[in-house]
């Protein structure tokens, strides 16, 4: 394997840049996904038949947390891939450990706001609303949920098999996965959450 040292880690061989370049392919997809959401919400917002909107339903103060910790979250995982170019390896190691407790956080305040969503009757059979709702805003939970698996696992080789082309291309990688996913919710907070409310 032939490494291009003046190239950063990530990008130092053929394999790694190739692996980014198909990272974002795939990305191109998801874009797909959340954008085939998003219209469907769109369409489906209005049609509460005999249930709630989104102006009844939604708690700005925990639509505050999650977009304070997740928009936090993208920060400290940009200083980890910072961390990794310096070849700061226990540094790197710390501000990954801290973005994973934060999309914790995350996930903590949406399992809260989806059991309030219960309790008031907003399910998935309530209403076309409710339904795309909680599908739209689970799918992005499910991918922060997947997230958080991976960067688990990526702090495990890094920890085992140190700071490498391969490990650094896995967490850069990553880390364009973890940037995706905020950019998702600044579009759920700002065109699902606030609008809702307006």
């Amino acid at each position: 394997m032939k490494i291009d040292h003046t190239q950063p880690l990530e990008y130092s061989t053929e394999q790694n840049q190739l692996n980014i370049l198909g990272f974002w392919i795939f990305l191109g997809a998801e874009i797909m996904l959340f954008a085939t959401l998003f219209a469907s919400y769109f369409i489906y917002e209005n049609r509460v038949g005999n249930g709630p909107s989104g102006g009844e339903i939604f708690e700005i103060t925990p639509v505050l947390i999650e977009t304070f910790v997740l928009l936090t979250s993208s920060f400290t995982i940009g200083l980890a891939i910072n961390a990794m170019r310096l070849k700061r390896t226990k540094a790197m190691l710390v501000f990954l450990g801290i973005t994973l407790l934060l999309g914790l956080g995350f996930l903590s305040v949406e399992i809260y706001e989806f059991m309030h969503y219960y309790h008031v009757g907003a399910t998935l059979q309530t209403s076309a609303f409710t339904a795309i709702l909680l599908t739209t805003l689970g799918t992005h939970g499910a991918h922060v949920t997947l997230g958080l698996f991976w960067g688990l696992f990526i702090m495990i080789q890094i920890k085992r098999r140190g700071l490498t082309p391969a490990t650094a291309n896995k967490s850069f990688i990553f880390s364009l996965y973890w940037h995706f996913l905020d950019v998702v919710w600044i579009f759920i907070f700002s065109f699902i959450y606030l609008k809702g409310m307006m």
